[in-house]
């Protein structure tokens, strides 16, 4: 099944297939991604929503199919242009990720010393800038631990925008949060968006989460192992046939 490439499409997932050996995740996967929207995938628990972002940003190729990323396929790139690639993503894994022996300027700063020339003086600049964007200021010299979740979140947001990358991708950011943290990074997550035009994708199924900031979402099936909807997930909730996606929305209160 072929997706027809529209000018502001970025990423394009087509006839996409995902295993583990035998093991079969998901099939069948067809949706692309409008450049500078927030995209969520979204489903009940063991439906590969991890593997799909896996997939995504290069960590576990596909058994089948293509993605493509303004319109170059990644899989199929040499190693060179697969790097090139991920330098162009940021991503915030579910538990931070921050190593814990280093400040949050030397975490934020880790990708600028590998992959750029910049002087040790304008890395700082530019960690204290991204640890501003996303209210830490001040806090360049805080090792992890010494901050509490939602401020680990944060500060792993700062590191994925390091390279002030095109596309930002997050695995479930809310999860561990309470519920005024969770709402504070979703904010600050659209804040992102509209100032630098920046591409979302999130892995998520917290609802509050879905609804306050997806622009657009895909569904994925654990049963059928495949995708069941694609769609703003509000008009899902209210107008999608097919009843499981209708009840993942409604938190179980949608009637036949």
């Amino acid at each position: 099944m072929d997706i027809q490439q529209t000018s502001d499409t970025h990423i394009e997932i087509s006839d996409v297939t995902l295993a583990y050996g035998d093991f079969l995740i998901q099939q069948n996967l067809n949706f692309s991604i409008r450049r500078g929207e927030v995209f969520v995938v979204m489903g009940g628990s063991g439906c590969g929503k991890t593997t799909v972002l896996r997939s995504i940003i290069g960590l576990k190729s596909p058994s089948k199919g293509k993605i493509l990323i303004d319109g170059q396929s990644f899989w199929d790139a040499g190693e060179d242009q697969r790097n090139e690639l991920k330098r162009s993503m940021g991503v915030l894994f579910q538990q931070g990720a921050l190593w814990s022996s280093m400040t949050l300027a030397e975490n934020i700063g880790l990708a600028l010393q590998m992959y750029t020339d910049i002087t040790a003086k304008d890395i700082r600049e530019i960690c204290s800038l991204k640890l501003a964007l996303v209210g830490l200021a001040g806090f360049e010299d805080f090792y992890p631990n010494e901050i509490s979740g939602g401020m680990r979140k944060r500060a792993g947001l700062a590191r994925a925008m390091a390279l002030d990358p095109d596309i930002l991708c997050f695995d479930e950011p809310s999860a561990g949060l309470d519920p005024l943290s969770s709402k504070l990074l979703d904010d600050l997550i659209l804040e992102l968006r509209d100032s630098l035009g920046t591409t979302v994708i999130i892995v998520t199924h917290e609802l509050a989460s879905i609804f306050a900031i997806a622009d657009n979402s895909v569904f994925l099936d654990p049963d059928t192992k495949t995708q069941l909807a694609i769609g703003n997930p509000k008009m899902l909730r209210d107008e999608c046939d097919n009843f499981a996606v209708r009840n993942f929305l409604a938190r179980g209160e949608a009637r036949e």
